[in-house]
């Protein structure tokens, strides 16, 4: 049975001072008020709940992450049903022109993530106002944990979109997109504070109860993964004027050297679907943050489950122990024919329909079909009974509980090694070695082997479209462009993902047109969109 979590569903205890409407509306005024509501530590410890509580209903509606950088990158395609509408194929083909009514397709995410940051801002805004005598340490630990969310969100939204508001106290007003440097800056400045001052404790050491808050190693971890990016998209020299590369790596070894972390043994253990009884579950050594789900989803009001996971189902038929969903994100079969057949990772992380001898009984009515399907994150069968069904889940579409392990250890190893660390050839080798085992054959480490390991070790978790902008965009549109014939409800069809979309919308999506209306045009739509 899965442990009680944090993330339990709570009446965020906010409320707005302003009354007109704009695009930054993200809350509903409650009874309790700042004024009456913010005065001992318990009261900040449930309005961090409801921070928490904000982060994981960024997916919960619209586009996930997870689901959309895969299907940008090489990795996937946009699949979903034969007669459904063509969103998700002008996502993956950076192509307005084949959904030109999906003017608002990230439209959801964009107000759940200002929804999550609002509440991050009013707890920052609130915390002199509480009397901490004889918790002043308690204090700095829930200012940490809130700027963590509030640059884990802001990291997200900026990858995204590029272009987006910058906001750090509470307000409605309509704010103008900000520089993405000064967002940037933000982040680093979020994330190193909660970095110098959380507590060294390990993901797995903390109480049963309230197990997933941001640790130490988290914010540190994450430091390392946004100066990636920010200075490869951008080119720049450091991160923001914030974090240098030697202070980034320095970070990413203190993870190594301190936070009490290892790689599992076998990497198809990680994953529910791909190890069966051998599943080391998600509090595992490995794992540095995650956005945790339960199955306790309703239509009422708690958004507790996964409820993104159901895109990448078999399209619309349980074969145990996968359980059906929508067939978004089809594997490209250029990914499957990347990884060797001696690494492990392969079938760990691709469902093969011929190679598991699966009798697809729904071909027709799944799009973009490659004959390959997403495993790490999916929907999970008991014969014909939904998994999430079975332990008590309202419906396998909104019930899904597998948690989203957004930082692995072996992601920090790499990324250690891409900056330089004197050990880059030993943390290299040890992602390397668990996924060939007895086949292992020592690679010389450097960049090109680095990010080619990155795609095999990463893929269908989100990374690796991010890993293909932060070496340029151009460098991206070329990997990710391609002519290649795809089954349309059984027929034959070419697919093309033209590099020049990519080039011109710089590998962005469109900002929500429901947002720019509502920001009486205050929003401006990012190029070739």
């Amino acid at each position: 049975m899965k442990n009680v979590k944090l993330y339990i569903p709570v009446i965020a205890l906010l409320s707005l001072a302003a009354c007109k409407k704009s695009f930054l509306d993200t809350e509903d005024v409650k009874v309790a008020s700042d004024q009456n509501f913010y005065k001992i530590p318990s009261d900040a410890w449930k309005a961090l709940v409801g921070a928490y509580d904000g982060l994981q209903r960024v997916w919960a509606e619209g586009v996930a992450l997870p689901v959309a950088a895969e299907i940008m990158s090489d990795n996937a395609f946009g699949g979903t049903g034969n007669s459904d509408g063509l969103g998700f194929q002008m996502m993956d083909e950076f192509d307005k022109l084949r959904s030109p009514a999906d003017v608002s397709m990230f439209g959801n995410n964009w107000t759940a993530y200002y929804k999550a940051i609002y509440r991050a801002n009013v707890l920052l805004s609130k915390l002199d106002q509480i009397e901490w005598a004889g918790s002043e340490d308690l204090r700095k630990v829930y200012e940490s944990e809130t700027r963590f969310l509030r640059a884990y969100c802001y990291f997200d939204m900026v990858r995204l979109f590029g272009n987006i508001p910058l906001v750090t106290i509470p307000t409605t007003e309509n704010v103008p997109q900000a520089n993405p440097d000064d967002v940037y800056k933000l982040i680093a400045e979020d994330c190193k504070f909660a970095a110098d001052n959380l507590p060294a404790i390990s993901y797995t050491s903390q109480a049963a109860a309230t197990r997933g808050r941001v640790t130490k190693w988290a914010a540190e971890s994450l430091i390392g993964r946004v100066y990636l990016y920010y200075t490869g998209y951008y080119n720049k020299s450091d991160l923001a004027g914030v974090v240098s590369k030697a202070q980034a790596l320095a970070y990413l070894e203190d993870v190594i050297s301190n936070g009490g972390f290892g790689l599992v043994d076998k990497f198809a253990n990680l994953w529910p679907a791909a190890s069966g009884a051998n599943y080391v579950g998600e509090e595992n050594k490995e794992t540095i943050f995650a956005i945790r789900y339960t199955y306790t989803s309703n239509y009422d009001g708690n958004v507790d489950g996964n409820h993104w996971l159901v895109m990448y189902g078999i399209r619309g038929k349980n074969y145990a122990p996968y359980g059906l969903g929508w067939g978004g994100g089809t594997v490209n079969a250029k990914l499957w024919n990347a990884y060797n057949a001696n690494d492990t990772r392969r079938s760990a992380t691709i469902v093969s329909i011929a190679g598991e001898g699966i009798d697809l009984q729904n071909k027709n009515d799944q799009r973009e079909y490659t004959g390959y399907y997403q495993k790490k994150y999916v929907p999970m069968s008991s014969g014909d009974t939904s998994l999430a069904v079975k332990m008590g889940g309202l419906n396998f579409m909104i019930g899904q509980f597998q948690d989203y392990v957004s930082i692995r250890y072996a992601d920090v190893l790499l990324m250690a090694a891409e900056l330089g660390s004197p050990n880059a050839q030993t943390y290299f080798d040890d992602v390397r070695k668990r996924a060939w085992g007895a086949n292992f054959v020592q690679t010389t480490v450097n960049q090109a082997n680095i990010m080619n390991e990155r795609r095999l070790e990463f893929a269908g978790e989100g990374i690796r479209y991010y890993d293909l902008l932060r070496q340029g965009v151009g460098t991206a549109a070329s990997v990710i462009g391609e002519s290649v014939v795809l089954q349309n409800g059984g027929a034959n069809v070419t697919k093309n993902i033209l590099p020049s979309k990519i080039n011109e919308t710089k590998g962005l999506v469109q900002i929500p047109n429901s947002q720019i209306t509502l920001s009486n045009n205050v929003l401006k739509q990012n190029a070739g969109w």
